[in-house]
């Protein structure tokens, strides 16, 4: 049970992730990307030529140097692979240091708690707040602002998950799980709405079609958790076997002593 087990399985059920995502993503969300897209380009098309002048250039000389079945297949399957690697050797690491500190829990079901409390945290609340935009959606001007203003949010949700699963523990300690998780969450819930609140707010959906948006945001759900799902259950999986072995392996060990 050591840090540097927990580190390999989890790259290996990161990089299991990045592919299901690099699936889910391509047959589930890369359809909506499209659509997105052929409504940006459909909008261009039917602007005056003399509005488009004054911005001193035109969308042939915005284009990428990536094609987009470039994007769509080798640069999100690289994307998706690299996160999901990265992504599970952190949670595997954050797992390691839980080990024991969660009060009666098993590996394995510490384990499943960290990624639990990593999803919600870094990825679902945050996205609550602010979701993803498709291509056409929001103001060029404004991205640099909307990206300080989610990563801000997702810092405060991080540092508030840290401080509600001590309290959770600490609470446990002295009056019980149930009362340790109620006041863990109750402390999460509180201070992320109260944070939601005072945060801005983001409103430049403009005249995009509302279906189009819903389905594009769902299918960014999906992925994402998709990617959370495999690693928690993988992990879990994966170091509750290496726990159980290692139990085995140390009860051999002292019935051979004891006898």
């Amino acid at each position: 049970m050591t840090a540097r087990a927990l580190l390999v399985r989890g790259l290996l059920v990161g990089l299991l992730a990045g592919f299901a995502t690099f699936l889910v993503a391509h047959q589930v969300g890369e359809p909506h990307v499209e659509t997105a897209i052929a409504l940006e380009e459909a909008g261009a098309a039917a602007e005056p030529e003399h509005e488009a002048a004054t911005d001193g250039h035109t969308h042939e000389e915005e284009g990428t140097t990536v094609s987009r079945h470039d994007q769509r297949t080798w640069g999100l399957l690289t994307g998706s692979l690299v996160v999901g690697t990265a992504l599970g050797g952190i949670v595997a690491l954050l797992a390691a240091a839980a080990v024991g500190r969660l009060g009666r829990m098993t590996p394995g079901q510490s384990t499943a708690t960290v990624a639990l409390i990593g999803f919600v945290s870094f990825a679902l609340v945050p996205f609550l707040k602010y979701p993803a935009t498709p291509p056409a959606v929001g103001n060029g001007e404004t991205i640099g602002d909307r990206t300080s203003w989610y990563f801000a949010f997702m810092l405060v949700s991080l540092a508030f998950a840290a401080l509600s699963t001590l309290l959770a523990v600490r609470v446990s300690d002295n009056s019980g799980a149930y009362a340790g998780v109620l006041s863990g969450i109750g402390l999460y819930v509180v201070a992320m709405v109260v944070t939601g609140q005072l945060m801005p707010t983001v409103n430049e959906i403009g005249d995009f079609p509302a279906d189009v948006l819903w389905y594009f945001r769902r299918a960014s759900l999906i992925t994402m958790t998709t990617m959370w799902a495999v690693i928690a259950i993988g992990l879990t999986g994966l170091i509750g076997r290496l726990y159980r072995a290692e139990t085995a392996r140390t009860e051999r060990r002292e019935l051979a002593a004891s006898l």
